[in-house]
């Protein structure tokens, strides 16, 4: 027999790893693996998503329309200028189809999301990492010396997954001003909702009247929907167009749309949630510092630790304690804020290797 031709690129694609679940124990274990938020759905999304699931034998709005135009109305943007996705990674994924192919190049710094090099992959062009400057930020500067005649697309992830810091808004002002208006920028803004650094960039605003400027969004973290997968692109007509061209028909399911609506109207409990998260995160950031770690400042549902080649090791005892962390080995462990106790467990594990001469 023989063998199915897949298309070579493939061979040169890493496989995306999502967080793991902790081990079985016989005490409590916690997930701080995949920054997922820890309160249950916001109120009135339950029952929206429980009526919408009661007509699952049709097919979902194809357009999404209420959503766009409840996004649309937030923004204050005409709803043409709105596009959706199964999470604002789908979404990536159909603007890098619309954008890219063999032999286009795509700049985004390293380490970032870990799907950017997938995605950018699958579409046969070629990923230009730029490293992290000091304090685990972009280094737009280096970002801008490698765009080239063959950039079709820059991706900025502000706040950065997994290190922590966000971009600052006079910083990416001058960097948008710099690259090339046929160059497409995108703004990724999953964590935006937990961002309190005052100089961080205001994406939404800055993208106003700039044509070659995406922002995405996404209601898996802050609004908690992660296992409903929606997310959105705020972009000019013609490149909104074109991401919902490439667009899986169908993608966003109708129990999704029904969620996100209802998570639109609970902003006052949204907000709450948004303290608390970001509460806890400041308690865990100062805790570590207290020990000696070099955090980097932490704008998103998670802080980074540089540990490199001990990534693994880390990671590892925290999973004998019953939780479970993300290593980016060879270069760092992302903790995600959880629930307290949660949190106590790592705190104590890495009060642990401080003391061993960690």
């Amino acid at each position: 027999m023989g063998t199915p031709r897949l298309r070579p690129a493939l061979a040169a694609i890493p496989a995306y790893r999502p967080g793991r679940p902790p081990s079985p124990g016989d005490g409590p274990a916690y997930k701080l693996s995949s920054n997922e938020n820890p309160f249950p759905p916001l109120p009135g999304v339950l029952a929206a998503a429980t009526e919408a699931a009661r007509k699952m034998n049709r097919y979902p709005d194809m357009g999404v329309s209420r959503l766009h135009a409840a996004v649309a109305a937030r923004f204050e943007v005409p709803i043409s200028q709105v596009a959706s996705g199964a999470g604002s990674v789908a979404v990536l994924y159909h603007l890098l189809q619309a954008t890219c192919e063999a032999g286009d190049e795509v700049v985004f710094a390293w380490r970032s999301f870990e799907a950017y090099p997938i995605a950018v992959g699958l579409t046969g062009a070629r990923a230009v990492q730029v490293p992290l400057a000091a304090g685990s930020r972009h280094d737009l500067a280096g970002m801008l010396a490698a765009v080239g005649p063959a950039t079709r697309v820059v991706l900025v992830c502000s706040p950065n997954n997994p290190t922590g810091p966000a971009v600052h808004h006079d910083q990416l002002v001058d960097f948008l001003d710099a690259v090339p208006d046929d160059v497409v920028v995108v703004l990724d803004e999953a964590y935006r909702e937990f961002v309190t650094d005052p100089a961080a960039a205001d994406c939404m605003r800055i993208a106003r009247g700039r044509d070659n400027v995406v922002v995405l969004r996404t209601f898996s973290k802050a609004y908690g929907l992660a296992g409903l997968r929606v997310g959105i692109a705020v972009a000019s007509p013609a490149v909104a167009q074109a991401i919902r061209k490439c667009s899986l028909p169908f993608g966003v399911s109708s129990v999704a749309q029904a969620a996100a609506l209802a998570s639109l109207d609970a902003e006052d409990e949204l907000q709450e949630r948004v303290q608390a998260v970001v509460k806890e995160r400041s308690r865990l950031v100062d805790a570590l510092r207290d020990q000696g770690w070099d955090v980097p400042d932490a704008q998103g549902n998670f802080c980074w630790l540089a540990l490199g080649e001990r990534s693994a090791a880390f990671a590892a005892s925290c999973d004998a304690r019953g939780v479970t962390v993300r290593a980016f080995q060879p270069e760092g462990v992302r903790v995600t804020v959880g629930e307290p106790a949660a949190d106590d467990i790592v705190l104590d594990v890495a009060r642990r290797w401080r003391a061993n001469g960690g």
